[in-house]
């Protein structure tokens, strides 16, 4: 009985979390792009300065940060101008004109799809910004920034498409007379209960599963959004049509919490799991959010959400500006006058949102009682090591500083390793009282073959922060 209130604790902060990253898109990010670019134009102004004595980072035209801030702003329009081309009546009547079992199946089908290209989505972006940003004076293995950026701004296009027919397919279901597509696609949630509570699950496994459903549930919860703006603009935004799709919009939320709710709840119990393991998972989140505000981060804030839930803010970012400017005409002086406001005030609830959520994580650091490993953040890869080497490869892993608004700015690139120097797996601190230690220590000399025997009975969670974009770009 203790589940439903643990869950939904869960639940409310990683939602936030989401919630955080997906406004960074519309606000921060335009002010960052526009900083990148005053700062490219105006840099031959300085020219003529001496270069002596300066750092590389301040002999760079760019911070690799601001690269991938440019990045991430140009893929944004392009991907919008792309969409524009895909015509969303033709694709709604489409879909209206299918079977409701087809639609059952096709709804299904995009399901999987979208997990799947949100597996696979941010490591394209990765290689992306590391790609961009890496040093000129290294070897190059891959093919190249150009061909990343177009495989980017592909997926990010693809993407948004496959959401697009999933908010067309869920508004065809609202618009149905009889409410039988709805009534179908409900019933699917609880389908999910049959595939997931009978299985043996690990604490890890769990909050990977939690993980999964925050980042559903945020999705839902804008797809939603969508539907809600189509439906408006059909009617000429008449507010009594609101009250008519409240309902629906009631149904589909409470089908999501109540099939949350007693899918845990039987997971927990069949695992003998025991309700406070929501909060370590909750702790385990506002770790990962206190460590990217911290002076030396691993990786950005936003970066690490998408590791963690498979959160990718990109694509939804794209279908919602498209869906907000066809749905809205702006006309007027005052119109432009209340764009701004709103923008205003969007960046007003970002901020607020970013404080009272660093708030609260200090406060769950801090009654998780982890606080000593952000302050002394050594390495235990081996339970015998000695300090002197932890604190060589913490150094090796460390380098991307945060400025003050909180994200990441880089200062310089890393210092280039041999091709044969064996790669270590570094151990994520916020993950290390999910995982049971192991009972033997083993040898120093064992480095490399005994770090990669027993990551199989480590958690796959410890890899998630640490790839390309985590310790390769600073």
């Amino acid at each position: 009985m203790r589940i439903p209130k643990e869950l939904e604790k869960l639940m409310f902060f990683g939602i936030f979390l989401c919630l955080d990253a997906f406004l960074y898109v519309f606000t921060l990010l335009p002010l960052r792009v526009f900083l990148a670019l005053f700062r490219f134009i105006t840099l031959p102004c300085y020219g003529l300065r001496c270069h002596r004595g300066l750092t590389a980072s301040d002999r760079r035209l760019l911070q690799p940060a601001q690269v991938c801030d440019i990045l991430k702003g140009v893929i944004l329009v392009i991907c919008y101008f792309m969409m524009h081309y895909v015509d969303y009546s033709m694709m709604y009547h489409l879909i209206r004109g299918q079977s409701v079992i087809k639609l059952y199946i096709i709804y299904n089908m995009l399901e999987v799809a979208d997990r799947l290209f949100s597996s696979f989505g941010q490591d394209i972006l990765d290689a992306l910004y590391w790609t961009a940003t890496e040093p000129k004076e290294r070897k190059r293995a891959h093919i190249g920034v150009i061909p990343h950026f177009f495989m980017a701004v592909l997926y990010v296009f693809l993407h948004a498409i496959l959401i697009m027919v999933q908010a067309t397919t869920l508004n065809v279901a609202f618009n149905s007379h009889n409410k039988s597509l709805l009534t179908i696609m409900m019933s699917n949630n609880f389908v999910e209960i049959k595939g997931s509570v009978f299985k043996k699950f690990e604490k890890n496994n769990l909050f990977q599963m939690s993980n999964s459903d925050i980042k559903e549930r945020f999705t839902n919860y804008v797809l939603l959004l969508i539907v809600c703006l189509r439906n408006m603009e059909q009617f000429s935004w008449n507010p009594d049509h609101l009250w008519v799709l409240f309902p629906d919009v009631c149904m589909v939320v409470a089908s999501e919490i109540a099939v949350d709710i007693v899918k845990h709840a039987f997971i927990t119990k069949f695992n003998d799991i025991t309700a406070d393991v929501y909060s370590e998972y909750r702790a385990s989140l506002a770790f990962d959010l206190v460590s990217s505000r911290q002076k030396n981060a691993y990786t950005d804030y936003s970066d690490s959400v998408s590791r963690r839930m498979g959160f990718i803010p990109l694509p939804l970012a794209v279908l919602l500006i498209r869906v907000v400017t066809s749905s809205i005409k702006v006309q007027g002086i005052l119109a432009y006058v209340c764009v701004v406001l709103f923008y205003c005030g969007l960046i007003s609830l970002k901020v607020l949102n970013s404080i009272v959520l660093l708030g609260k994580s200090c406060q769950y650091v801090k009654e998780a009682k982890m606080e000593e490993k952000l302050f002394n953040p050594v390495l235990t890869a081996t339970p015998g090591k000695p300090a002197g080497k932890q604190q060589s490869m913490f150094k090796s892993t460390q380098g991307i500083s945060t400025d003050e608004n909180g994200s990441t700015s880089v200062t310089n690139q890393p210092v280039h390793q041999k091709e044969n120097t064996p790669s270590l797996l570094v151990t994520s601190n916020s993950d290390q009282f999910l995982t049971t230690p192991d009972g033997e220590e083993k040898d120093i000399s064992q480095d490399s073959s005994e770090l990669k025997h027993r990551s199989s009975k480590k958690d796959l969670l410890e890899i998630d922060r640490f790839t390309i974009c985590g310790n390769r770009i600073d």
